[in-house]
């Protein structure tokens, strides 16, 4: 039986499933300490030139947005929220919106055949391991991108900056090519000259 958001292997999807891993107590201290500052995605940019271009970003990605989700309001939020949450764990904007699009098809209830859960297919031990313990959350938009963006970065550097490994260890096929390659691939669609405003945060990590 195929539950309603549930993702099927193939078109638009290659959701898989991060690996439930011992964690050093100093690692998953830090990881619950990014997933747990609640700053609201408001950044502060460092000039006029940097809140434009983040502006120009925002027009252009909302323009290639439209056919996942039509409602403006929904679409620009989900796109500040990705900007927001990329940037606070130092990750390309295009990267992770190239990974939504691989692993959920921009679906917020998607769920995959391991039980992946959101846009960014978060596995629900991790809401155990370093959140609060309720898997529900994981379909809120916000705190799936939190986990997203925490864990990927938690990965990259794992693997000492390798976005190869990396993607392959959040996905749970490291060292296979397909997946690495297809987020590499649907990142092209999410790349903008100029995207990378400079901003301040206290909510930074």
């Amino acid at each position: 039986m195929v539950l309603p958001g549930m993702l099927l292997f193939g078109e638009q999807s290659q959701a898989g499933g991060q690996l439930e891993e011992p964690l050093a107590d100093s690692v998953r201290s830090a990881l619950s300490s990014a997933i747990a500052n609640r700053a609201p995605p408001v950044p502060v940019f460092a000039s006029t030139e940097a809140r434009l271009s983040h502006l120009r970003w925002l027009s252009a990605m909302s323009d290639r947005l439209y056919g996942r989700k039509k409602d403006f309001n929904t679409r620009i939020e989900f796109l500040q929220t990705v900007w927001y949450e990329a940037h606070r764990a130092g990750l390309e904007t295009s990267l992770v919106l190239g990974l939504i699009q691989v692993e959920s098809a921009f679906r917020k209830f998607a769920v995959s055949r391991v039980g992946a859960r959101g846009y960014m297919q978060v596995m629900p031990f991790w809401s155990r391991v370093i959140g609060d313990g309720d898997p529900a959350k994981l379909f809120h938009m916000q705190t799936n991108l939190r986990f997203g963006c925490v864990i990927l970065r938690h990965y990259l550097d794992r693997e000492k900056g390798n976005l190869y490994m990396a993607l392959g260890r959040y996905n749970g096929s490291r060292g296979k090519p397909p997946y690495p390659n297809a987020v590499f691939a649907a990142q092209k669609k999410w790349v903008i000259q100029g995207s990378s405003a400079l901003w301040t945060s206290a909510g930074s990590y």
